[in-house]
């Protein structure tokens, strides 16, 4: 049996299965560069097996050099293969050496088919017989090396440095056995050959080369850490769907909807728990503008523009909007989700999760709905602790339109009358008959029962309007009224009738505060500051101020230090501020008395959607 043939041509078949095995990988998964590598490679090394069996069998020195000749070639392809394959599957190797290589034996490629025989030999002048593994091998004789030979040999020991070098890089990363059993046996096998391929040329050794046979050995060892890849890979993917199936258990769980939308292609990606939200079948096609139409008319535009301009700064999506099923129901979903964006800062993509808030929705309209109901109650008992001036404040001006309009009857009584002073007391009646009016309308206001309807609001109005309606009442405790207004303030975003219903708690409570006698004097300073998207209004009493500790309880349900107190009003008038996105506390001041801060946001122009 002639072994030699035998050993080569199993180290092609082996190489040529290989070569298949990772060429078909890559097929099927082009990103697997390692892959199309190590195929390469390995059909290198079959052709060099092959080249290596045609030199052991040559009849001739012209059958002989072509056989080296085309063995360079199969060599050229393994080392740029190795090289690539190194850079690629370790991420590390520095770059100007792995070009140098390629540079260098792409150079000696071309020496080889332009300069001597071969690569390797200037002249073979004759052959003789050998014998290897049993079997008679050709063997040169009278040769002369090719001097160009050391470009190759500088070629593969550049390599050597270059796989060393980065497989210490993965040894420092952690991963050992890796740079081990690749970087080691790459290193190792490219060290041998070319002390081996050296030898021989020098005469030094007896032929034949067996380059092939080392290289199977490294694709023994690559072969076996991809392999290792790949069933880490399918362990992942194994796991991967058991998370997967975890994770849509406890989505349906708690009726959570995932989601992505390409930017580029405007396509849209859903669960089924998603699409059943929405009510769009499994089989339907999703883009952008189809998910907008299932949307309820007033969401629309506010959802679109914040799904099209992702701020680059900020890359969580969050939102609230009403949907509209086919048949006729009304839902509301909050979704949450992040953009991703390029090298480039371009947004690409946008994942999210959505669940169904219309159950929260509706318990919130009946918190709601039961906080107005109170909510007006203090208001007709607010209303009744002030009444008396009140009374007063609607007085003046009823006594003043009669006395003017008795005068006016006297004065057309007579035959001669002035225009001008008949003019001015028309003038005096309108006033006065106005200033009933706006302090009927706020009577009104206040007791009238009204959904929460946020509007644009001028801060320091607000404040006036309130005093103007409790004027009498302060003047009849002999409170001074003292304002610290801040001008050209921004609007705020409220409702009303809540917000004076608000600070008519807080004067109140400062003017009980400063019902008992006291050294200083009374005085109720109400000032409004803007503070970076908010606008803060205080009111500070001058009275004993609150218990040390208590600065939080006295916002508790029922917590009063009234005998007729019901404990409502300050903890219904933070749970009023809360609604409209800011923050009621209080505080002791340092010169004595207690002020009663909270926080408004600023009016954006944002869809009214008259929820709190």
């Amino acid at each position: 049996m002639n072994w030699a043939t035998v050993v080569y041509s199993m180290a092609a078949s082996a190489s040529l299965t290989l070569a298949l095995i990772h060429g078909f990988i890559w097929w099927r998964q082009r990103d697997a560069w390692a892959n199309l590598l190590f195929a390469l490679a390995a059909m290198g090394t079959a052709a060099l097996a092959g080249c290596e069996l045609a030199i052991i069998r040559a009849a001739s020195t012209i059958q002989f050099a072509a056989a080296i000749r085309w063995a360079n070639l199969a060599a050229w392809v393994i080392i740029l293969s190795l090289a690539w394959f190194v850079r690629l599957y370790f991420r590390a190797g520095r770059t100007w050496l792995l070009w140098t290589v390629c540079a260098l034996r792409t150079f000696s490629l071309f020496l080889n088919f332009m300069t001597g025989q071969n690569l390797n030999y200037r002249e073979i002048t004759g052959l003789r017989h050998g014998s290897f593994l049993g079997e008679a091998i050709s063997v040169p004789v009278a040769t002369v090396p090719n001097p160009w030979m050391l470009v190759g040999q500088l070629s593969i020991w550049a390599l050597v440095v270059f796989v060393v070098d980065a497989s210490i890089t993965v040894w420092r990363r952690g991963d050992r056995r890796r740079a081990v059993v690749v970087g080691g046996s790459i290193a190792v096998v490219l060290a041998l050959s070319a002390a081996q391929t050296a030898l021989l040329v020098l005469g030094k050794i007896q032929p034949p080369g067996t380059p092939s046979l080392f290289y199977v050995v490294v694709l023994a060892a690559m072969g076996y850490e991809l392999a290792s890849d790949a069933l880490r890979a399918a362990q992942l993917a194994r796991d991967l769907r058991a998370r997967e199936e975890e994770l849509t258990l406890a989505a349906e769980a708690v009726s959570l909807g995932f989601w992505s939308w390409e930017f580029a292609r405007n396509e849209f990606w859903a669960t089924d728990q998603w699409r059943a939200m929405f009510g769009f079948a499994t089989t339907e096609r999703l883009d952008l503008d189809y998910f907008l139409q299932r949307l309820h008319p007033d969401d629309r535009e506010m959802t679109r523009q914040t799904l099209v301009k992702p701020d680059p700064k900020n890359v969580r999506y969050q939102t609230q909007y009403r949907t509209l099923l086919p048949d006729g129901r009304l839902r509301w979903i909050a979704s949450q989700g992040r953009v991703e964006f390029n090298e480039n800062g371009k947004a690409v993509r946008l994942r999210g999760v959505s669940v169904d808030i219309t159950h929260v929705k509706q318990m919130d309209l009946e918190v709601q709905a039961h906080r107005n109901d109170v909510a007006h109650l203090l208001r007709v008992a607010s209303l009744g602790e002030f009444s008396s001036g009140l009374a007063h404040e609607l007085k003046q001006p009823l006594t003043s339109i009669l006395s003017n309009a008795q005068a006016a009857e006297l004065f057309l009584a007579n035959d001669t009358y002035d225009l001008g002073q008949i003019r001015d007391i028309l003038h005096d009646i309108v006033m006065a008959d106005r200033r009933a009016s706006d302090v009927i309308n706020g009577l009104r206001l206040l007791l009238k029962k009204n959904e929460f309807q946020p509007v644009a609001l001028d801060a320091n109005q607000l404040i006036e309007d309130v005093l103007k309606l409790m004027n009498n009442d302060l003047m009849g405790r002999g409170i001074r009224v003292a304002t610290e207004l801040t001008e050209d303030l921004p609007s705020i975003r409220g409702d009303r009738v809540q917000l004076q219903q608000v600070l008519i708690n807080l004067i109140l409570n400062a003017s009980d505060a400063m019902c008992r006698p006291a050294a200083h004097p009374y005085i109720l300073t109400l000032r409004s500051i803007w503070m970076e998207g908010i606008v803060q209004i205080s009111v500070a009493d001058t009275g004993g101020g609150i218990p040390s500790g208590a600065e939080e309880k006295i916002f508790a349900p029922y917590h009063t230090t009234k005998p007729q107190g019901l404990g409502l009003g300050l903890s219904l008038s933070r749970s009023i501020v809360q609604a409209h996105g800011g923050r009621l506390w209080a505080e002791n001041q340092a010169t004595g008395g207690a002020v009663f801060h909270c926080t408004i946001p600023e009016w954006k122009g944002e869809v009214d959607l008259k929820q709190p």
